[in-house]
């Protein structure tokens, strides 16, 4: 697990809620129980500033941090997609993007972020349209044409098309892998183990889950196939994400506590 990418998961899943601000020793403190270091901690949260994630703020226990609106922005669009049990239907329309160059490299994975898939070079589609495509084009100074397209052939055809925009084989199996690796952390955490460890485990399988928002554009039910690997594997992760909340939440309350009395773990900073 990467140090930057834990810091998302820990402000987007905990500290969001809380306000979207901590003290550097809380963030230590609190990325300990899944093995990240104190100094791996520093390097991420300096990159996340830079990029205009977070903040520097003082608060009354020392130094912190805070979600920019960028970020919170970014989280809050996240965590729709990662408790996704309710999502609104599919009005059978897509979102097509036709470019007028190639996306570079790091602009393709923001669009692949947003849900949408390459049927060519220069051809993106996705379920869902999305406004922040037209920002990620207009920062790689792509041009482009977007277009809501229906499929004339219906919902068979249609799913013809996701098929070249999405491996759905891979991504399946990449559910059944999900559940087969989540399935003994999060059993091992029963009614005797301590906040801490339901917390770890918890954190481990949202951070799992939350790489499927880079591989999964979360079709409707008509353009997939029968018996999705990804049907089951949401309900694995929504069960065990609601049981071994309340005692994640526990650990999480007593670390910003602990640190707001004056305790202060890992580094100072400035």
């Amino acid at each position: 697990m990467q140090a930057r990418s834990a810091l998302f998961d820990l402000y987007g899943d905990y500290l969001r809620p809380r306000g979207g601000r901590a003290p550097v020793a809380a963030l230590v403190k609190l990325l300990a129980p899944v093995g990240i270091a104190p100094p791996a901690v520093r390097t991420a949260v300096s990159r996340m500033v830079r990029q205009g994630w977070l903040h520097p703020m003082r608060l009354v226990s020392g130094p912190g941090y805070l979600l920019t609106p960028k970020a919170a922005r970014r989280l809050d669009e996240a965590a729709a997609r990662i408790y996704r049990t309710g999502r609104n239907g599919w009005d059978g329309r897509f979102d097509l993007v036709l470019t007028h160059a190639p996306v570079p490299r790091r602009e393709a994975k923001r669009l692949t972020f947003l849900g949408y898939g390459m049927l060519g070079e220069l051809a993106w589609v996705a379920p869902r349209a999305t406004d922040e495509v037209d920002t990620v084009l207009a920062d790689a100074g792509v041009g482009y044409e977007r277009f809501s397209a229906s499929h004339a052939a219906g919902s068979p055809g249609a799913a013809e098309v996701v098929g070249r925009a999405w491996d759905l084989t891979e991504i399946g199996r990449a559910y059944e892998d999900f559940i087969a690796t989540q399935r003994p952390i999060v059993t091992a955490v029963n009614a005797r183990s301590s906040d801490e460890e339901a917390y770890a485990a918890r954190f481990q399988l949202v951070h799992a889950w939350r790489s499927f928002l880079f591989r999964d554009p979360q079709l409707p039910p008509a353009l997939l196939p029968a018996r999705w690997p990804g049907a089951s594997a949401a309900t694995f992760f929504d069960r065990h994400a609601a049981r071994l909340r309340p005692a994640a939440d526990r650990y999480v309350e007593r670390c910003l506590a602990s640190v707001s009395r004056g305790g202060r773990v890992g580094f100072s900073d400035s």
